[in-house]
């Protein structure tokens, strides 16, 4: 009977999953003008015209690169400050775990809006600069857990013992704790890349004229445009991080880590 239950409570929850998923998916299948589902028929004409939309080619662009680079500034903040955490009794260490953390608590909306408040518009900062900087502080605190969790696997004694063969503390951290976290790293790089590019709370409040990013637009779409090209185009992002997260799953051992 339990085993019976159990299942069921499986299954409940893979449609409660996957269903709105496959209701994209059908509907960018459609072979009619309007997003409806069930699909009017069957056609590919929609995924191929989602490549044909030009404003959609550029904000992809600009969300690759706007990913990359804030999750790189990400890593070069995170990855200092969980070698600290991680390996000197730092004064207020679990209020600084806290405050690191907060970014992933505190729901995006505010943080999107706290940072155009007391950022940007005091700032005056350029768009994709604020875009930067606020998702830099929303990855950061993946870089750092996720580091953090491969610095507990590596002994300090490893680091200890180059030291004593005439490395300096730096010339260790480089030659031997960088090369062993080096999988950490590449999770790390990995969520972060995936929870900018996907990001949609923040970058509202932050894009500006010229300077949208996919899922941005992608909304904004939505409010003229309602045909199925959105459908066929938020499949093929769900498909590209699924296969990411997968395949660093696959060699990494992402779940190690998170």
């Amino acid at each position: 009977m339990m085993r019976m239950l159990g299942f069921a409570a499986l299954g409940l929850a893979l449609i409660f999953l996957l269903g709105p998923f496959l209701i994209i998916a059908g509907a960018g299948f459609s072979s009619g003008d309007l997003l409806v589902f069930p699909p009017q028929g069957f056609s590919l004409r929609w995924y191929g015209a989602v490549f044909e939309i030009e404003r959609f080619r550029e904000s992809f662009v600009l969300s690759m690169q706007l990913a990359v680079g804030s999750t790189v500034l990400a890593l070069l903040l995170g990855v200092p400050a969980a070698y600290a955490m991680a390996r000197y009794q730092v004064p207020g260490g679990e209020w600084i775990r806290t405050i690191v953390t907060a970014p992933v608590i505190v729901p995006a909306i505010i943080a999107g809006l706290a940072l155009l408040r007391y950022t940007v518009i005091p700032l005056g900062l350029p768009v994709m600069a604020a875009l930067v900087l606020g998702h830099t502080a929303l990855v950061a605190p993946y870089a750092v857990r996720v580091v953090t969790v491969s610095l507990t696997h590596l002994r300090p004694d490893v680091e200890e013992a180059a030291v004593l063969l005439g490395a300096t503390r730096t010339g260790a951290f480089f030659k031997v704790v960088l090369p062993n976290i080096r999988n950490g790293m590449m999770a790390a790089f990995i969520l972060g890349f995936i929870t900018s590019f996907n990001q949609v709370p923040v970058s509202l409040f932050l894009t500006g004229p010229g300077v949208t990013t996919l899922p941005i637009d992608m909304l904004a779409a939505m409010e003229f445009v309602y045909d199925p090209s959105i459908a066929a185009l938020s499949t093929l992002l769900a498909l590209m991080s699924v296969s990411i997260v997968l395949i660093a799953e696959r060699v990494l051992g992402l779940s190690r880590y998170v």
